[in-house]
């Protein structure tokens, strides 16, 4: 890796030394997923969730011409209630380090600093895909590209509910990626756990899917794991009422000429004013949930090396 473009926060660089597990956490959720203090208090207590279950949490981020892998409490906060923040996939990278602006890594993005940094395991939200309208518009996020490029396993609650998620399922195998459910035979959808779409490849424990992707590096492919881990009960949406509301945020979209990065910030506030904030919680407790899950596979996966 390039010293010169990647700082590694020294608890996390010691980590990965002596083998500690380590799991990364995406920063554009912070500045763009949700307002202040809620996403300030959430990457907090995701870093702390991540702690409790055995691993070191690296926040990854953009600021001063580097790639941060592991952010300082002072640096999140700051990260958290700053303005004009770049958000950043992977045609982004050079132009936020060059100019030394400060940026949020996408799931892309952080794939890219998490594979620079040798981290293998990554946790988010939900990860892009490909949108609805995609006929006319082409928008098919670069987080799937990435997947099938960076050796890095993603535990996510599903692709986002905005998405076409018959048409990400589709790209995913066509880029073969694998996709496997984490106690879930149905691919969640994000605020819900149910989507109507059948996973082929399902685990109930981490010991399980640890072996699945240690397997997939023996045979020397290439990308990544999406690892689909549903939403807990006690906070799913319902998927009807869901449904009506994504709609209603598309139609707003193409209204209002909403596209490109700045699209799915609109859709998911959008859908946050009109549940009146019960998606932010769903949003909250899925990712806490993520990182649970995230940290104990990272353990089992330092089991087995």
């Amino acid at each position: 890796m390039n010293l010169k473009l990647i700082e590694v926060k020294a608890e996390v660089a010691q980590a990965l030394k002596n083998g500690v597990p380590v799991v990364a956490l995406e920063s554009t959720i912070i500045s763009h997923g949700m307002p202040y203090p809620q996403n300030e208090e959430t990457a907090l207590n995701v870093e702390k969730e991540i702690r409790l279950n055995g691993a070191i949490p690296a926040t990854i981020a953009v600021m001063n011409g580097k790639i941060k892998i592991g952010l300082t409490a002072e640096e999140l906060s700051l990260f958290a209630q700053a303005k004009d923040v770049m958000k950043l996939s992977r045609r982004d990278l050079p132009q936020a380090l060059a100019e030394k602006r400060m940026g949020a890594t996408t799931v892309a993005a952080t794939m890219i600093g998490a594979a620079m940094a040798g981290i293998e395991v990554f946790v988010t939200g939900g990860i892009g895909g490909v949108h609805r309208g995609v006929e006319e518009t082409w928008d098919v996020s670069a987080d799937l590209i990435e997947l099938a490029t960076s050796p890095v396993t993603v535990v996510c609650a599903g692709a986002k509910a905005i998405l076409d998620l018959p048409k990400t399922m589709e790209y995913l195998e066509t880029f073969g990626v694998p996709v496997v459910g984490y106690k879930t035979t149905e691919l969640p959808a994000f605020y819900t756990r149910t989507s109507g779409i059948e996973l082929g490849n399902s685990v109930n424990s981490a010991e399980e899917l640890a072996r699945q992707i240690a397997t997939k590096r023996q045979l020397e492919l290439e990308g990544g794991v999406l690892v689909m881990n549903p939403i807990p009960e006690a906070f799913s949406m319902d998927a009807n009422a869901m449904e009506l509301i994504i709609e209603e945020a598309v139609n707003s979209a193409k209204e209002q000429s909403v596209s490109g990065k700045n699209l799915t910030p609109f859709l998911l506030n959008f859908i946050k004013e009109k549940t009146t904030g019960e998606s932010l919680v769903s949003n909250i407790e899925l990712v806490k949930n993520n990182a649970k899950v995230g940290a104990q596979l990272a353990v089992a996966l330092a089991e087995l090396r």
